[in-house]
């Protein structure tokens, strides 16, 4: 992260937390523990060594030092993969940098500003439930209103 940047702005997932949602946010986000499901941020990702991320990632730059299972990285700038690191998902970039010895497993391509902007801009897959409908129940079988 850089350097010049008010701790207090930095939206922090810790090691034994456990997050599943959407995330949306101007600054900086820094994940040491696990999250699933969408991260849109106009700041930097650091994902620690012993995080785990799955879901989509949109943000300007990511540096990379976990594991990701299943997802797809849409990255503004530069995506850069740290040593030990293991991604199993789609990779979308401007910029790669790649340490040896990190995993990949998934498709790469270079991202247009465009793309980018395109992606930013959708609005979450999450949809709130529907409510449950009323079971009746007439002469013996159950159905639904």
């Amino acid at each position: 992260m850089d350097t010049n940047v008010n701790m207090n702005e930095v939206s922090r997932i810790s090691a034994g937390t456990v997050f599943n949602g959407e995330i949306t946010s101007s600054n900086d986000i820094r994940i040491d523990g696990q999250f699933e499901g969408r991260i849109n941020s106009k700041g930097r990702l650091v994902v620690g060594e012993r995080a785990v991320v799955n879901g989509d990632v949109i943000c300007t730059n990511v540096d990379f030092s976990g594991t990701m299972s299943k997802g797809t990285f849409y990255v503004q700038d530069t995506l850069s993969l740290k040593a030990g690191c293991s991604v199993d998902g789609d990779l979308r970039f401007k910029r790669l940098q790649v340490d040896l010895d990190a995993k990949i497993n998934g498709n790469l391509r270079v991202l247009s500003e465009k793309e980018f902007d395109q992606v930013a801009q959708q609005k979450t897959s999450v949809k709130p439930a529907a409510p449950a409908k009323e079971e009746k129940v007439e002469n013996g079988t159950v159905g639904k209103e």
